[in-house]
């Protein structure tokens, strides 16, 4: 059976996407332009951060760092990628996304290059936030102490910009504005 991953924030750049796997994906072959309906991005996803694993100007003044998640929305649709995992490849995954629930979207999903009937397509998960971290979020925004790590926000953006002609704009356009700055943040690799 064939497991792809759709992915709709940093699982959009191949080079992040291969970090975690082991390898880097094949645009056209095993990483593919895609589109998820029933379900939209927003900047919902937040973990307490521990201030000396980051650098930046502005570290003293977080101490929850945001990311994207989705949530249902029955008449939404959103860009992304699939990118095939085999099961050791889909466990690593787990483990980098270990406060999200794998979530079956195979009927939602559709192609936005190359023929669906060229590949092997059995199952497409992706990753829906828990609630913790969407508590944490929450809690970190109210209380002023929330942002988005810099370089994950580049990250982002620059893999939509990269992916099809006009995808950066349609993932701007479809993806809530965050509530909380980007911020001069980075984890210490």
């Amino acid at each position: 059976m064939s497991t792809w991953v759709f992915g709709y924030g940093s699982l959009v750049s191949p080079v992040s996407l291969g970090s975690t796997i082991g390898r880097l994906p094949v645009r056209g072959s095993d990483f593919l332009a895609a589109e998820l309906r029933g379900w939209e991005r927003r900047w919902n996803y937040g973990y307490l951060i521990s201030p000396e694993r980051y650098t930046g100007s502005e570290v003293s003044s977080i101490d929850t760092v945001v990311a994207l998640g989705i949530v249902p929305a029955p008449s939404a649709v959103m860009n992304g990628v699939i990118a095939l995992v085999s099961d050791s490849e889909l466990a690593r995954l787990d483990k980098r996304e270990r406060r999200y629930e794998r979530v079956d979207v195979t009927d939602a999903v559709e192609l936005l290059e190359g023929n669906a009937a060229e590949f092997e397509i059995d199952a497409v998960i992706t990753y829906v936030p828990k609630d913790a971290p969407v508590a944490d979020y929450v809690d970190g925004r109210d209380r002023g102490r929330a942002g988005i790590e810099v370089r994950y926000w580049d990250l982002v953006n620059t893999a939509f910009d990269e992916l099809l002609p006009g995808a950066g704009e349609r993932f701007r356009a479809s993806t809530f504005a965050p509530d909380v700055p980007v911020v001069d943040v980075s984890r210490i690799e």
